[in-house]
């Protein structure tokens, strides 16, 4: 009788498994999070992000040994942290006055500068009084940094990682 039983009771619990399977393949699925909220769901982690930023000042020290390696640095080569195709942050890059913040597209190519220094004086006050929050476009009180381009806010922009990895 245990014969006939256990066959019986395994292909039961056979079928029910594939039933389950096949149902569970008909409902229709929930829309996976980076599909289901679109914009709103990409704002929404963007604020998650900004909220996480740095907004220690970076300092006198950091900024002048930026400014140091910027002036080892040959004309129209500087700090440029991505190399890829199209738009990748900004950059400082030596200029024949003295150093210019900028956009860098296609890895390499330095734009026209959103703001320039001419003394070390000059670039070591702005930069001491910078941070990561203030450089990521975020902060409506920085006018050199500042974006309300959601698609430029802390894309590939400076912060004191890319500063220090620099220095």
């Amino acid at each position: 009788m245990a014969a006939t039983i256990i066959p019986l009771i395994a292909w039961a619990v056979i079928i029910v498994v594939i039933v389950a399977a096949l149902r569970a393949n008909r409902r229709p699925r929930g829309a996976r999070t980076s599909q289901s909220g679109g914009e709103d769901s990409v704002r929404a982690y963007a604020l998650i992000l900004r909220d996480r930023l740095d907004r220690a000042l970076y300092g006198p020290v950091l900024a002048g040994q930026v400014w140091d390696r910027l002036m080892s640095c040959k004309v129209g080569e500087g700090l440029i942290h991505e190399f890829h195709r199209d738009f990748c942050g900004h950059g400082l890059i030596r200029t024949e006055e003295g150093v210019k913040l900028c956009d860098i597209d296609d890895g390499w190519h330095p734009g026209a500068a959103i703001a320039e220094w001419r003394s070390r004086e000059e670039f070591v006050a702005f930069f001491a009084e910078q941070s990561d929050y203030s450089c990521s476009g975020w902060d409506e009180t920085s006018p050199i940094f500042f974006t309300e381009d959601e698609w430029h806010r802390n894309n590939q922009r400076l912060t004191r990682d890319k500063l220090l990895r620099f220095v």
